[in-house]
């Protein structure tokens, strides 16, 4: 278990739809606590695979005080909508308003394959759809109106950090390559 490098705007693997977790193992496991400590080392709200080039679906979070994650996340969302900021692991030092559902109602499973419901609002709320979109190959930018987008791609080409280049990626040792069965 460790701090894992985060994925940075540009790599490719933020972009693809991730699968679906098959297999409750102890490599699920592991990359539950990889997640985890990476998150809380950034420090952040929320984490998901993707962004630690794992393209399965699954994410961490740390919102007032609780602590958590889910697997397979699956979202009933609120009509009524909230406008905050908004910012992201892999965009480091970019917050911009973004409006997103108030309440969410999140069902999946935990690192050992039982089933869980979150219920939140607010920042939760916000914190689980960011996640969710991460899974889907969503960034939070792309839910911006088009000048707030426009004004995000200036500030990431601008960034310190718009030029470091994608991560070797890491193949894993086990049968599965990292990926879903």
């Amino acid at each position: 278990m460790s701090v894992t490098p985060i994925r940075l705007f540009g790599d490719p693997v933020l972009r693809m739809t991730a699968q679906p977790v098959t297999t409750f193992d102890k490599e699920l496991r592991t990359l539950v606590q990889d997640l985890t400590e990476t998150m809380q080392a950034a420090p952040g709200a929320g984490l998901a695979a993707p962004q630690l080039g794992v393209s399965l679906r699954v994410f961490t979070y740390f919102v007032d005080g609780e602590l958590g994650h889910l697997v397979n996340p699956d979202l009933t969302l609120s009509e009524e909508e909230q406008d905050g900021p908004e910012g992201c692991l892999s965009l480091p030092g970019l917050t911009y308003d973004c409006v997103r559902s108030y309440g969410v109602v999140a069902k999946g499973f935990n690192m050992y394959g039982d089933p869980v419901t979150i219920e939140g609002t607010q920042l939760l709320a916000r914190c689980i759809q960011h996640e969710t979109d991460h899974l889907d190959g969503i960034i939070f930018i792309d839910r911006l109106d088009a000048e707030q987008r426009k004004a995000a791609m200036k500030a990431i080409r601008e960034a310190e950090w718009a030029d470091l280049g994608v991560p070797q990626v890491k193949v894993s040792p086990h049968s599965t390559f990292g990926g879903a069965l």
